[in-house]
């Protein structure tokens, strides 16, 4: 076993082995699912948390942009205090109480919804879990958004359009949100990666064959390689995703010049 594992070789020599294969997307063998590569294991898992992570990360872009910048707009009105307290009630519940409750709620009590299952990715199944995992992260965008939003408002350059008499709207959207952005782009790197390569809590819970729950059992069953395949393509995932933030910074900001 020691020989078909390569763990007879010195530590160094292991190692070295170790880096020539993960540069190659050679994770080693799995030590608990026989005749399975790490590789082959992300590979069918990694389609499911794309999917449900990238509708959520798209739900949460969306819907919390909008919140965010209706309530800098409404500021210290009856509708920004509402958006606020919402936001703070979806960061403070935790993914491992919200996600019950919605099974409870929405698929016990009433009946309609899946509590449980992936069902080949049909979209009843995806409802639960993108809800799940996308309340944490609207939170987040609309509470980053409002306070960008407030401070980019009160900018000399958001005044100057308005004295130029441009529409509401068109300061809005083609001026003050596009600064406004930046912080919500910064967020959105290591977030999106999280989201993507499978909420551990969430995959577990509604029994998605993802990346996530591969993690979990790797810890469980002692499986290193399957642990360490995953932390590998999460990491690699965070620097693509910061690259591409740093790109768009270029995009949003013209201060930002590229060389």
């Amino acid at each position: 076993m020691l020989a078909a594992y390569n763990l007879d070789a010195p530590l160094v020599v292991q190692y070295w082995d170790y880096l020539k294969g993960v540069v190659h997307g050679d994770f080693g063998p799995s030590f608990k699912y026989q005749d399975f590569t790490v590789a082959e294991l992300l590979l069918q898992g990694f389609p499911a948390s794309l999917k449900v992570g990238g509708i959520a990360i798209a739900l949460a872009v969306v819907i919390g942009i909008t919140l965010g910048t209706i309530a800098a707009l409404r500021q210290n009105s009856g509708i920004d205090y509402a958006v606020m307290a919402t936001a703070m009630t979806g960061i403070t519940i935790p993914n491992f109480v919200m996600a019950p409750l919605l099974t409870l709620v929405l698929g016990v009590y009433l009946g309609l919804l899946p509590v449980a299952g992936w069902g080949g990715g049909a979209p009843r199944f995806l409802i639960l879990p993108v809800i799940a995992l996308a309340l944490p992260q609207i939170a987040y965008i609309a509470r980053l958004t409002r306070g960008s939003m407030i401070e980019t408002l009160n900018a000399n350059f958001v005044r100057t359009a308005r004295a130029k008499g441009l529409r509401e709207q068109i300061v809005v959207v083609r001026h003050a949100l596009r600064g406004a952005l930046l912080p919500v782009v910064s967020y959105l790197g290591p977030a999106t990666a999280q989201i993507m390569t499978g909420s551990v809590v969430i995959e577990t819970i509604f029994g998605i064959p993802g990346i996530g729950r591969y993690f979990v059992q790797g810890a469980l069953n002692r499986d290193y390689t399957l642990v360490m395949g995953t932390v590998i393509v999460y990491a690699v995932l965070v620097i693509a995703l910061n690259l591409v933030v740093d790109m768009l910074y270029g995009l949003l900001d013209p201060k930002v010049k590229q060389r």
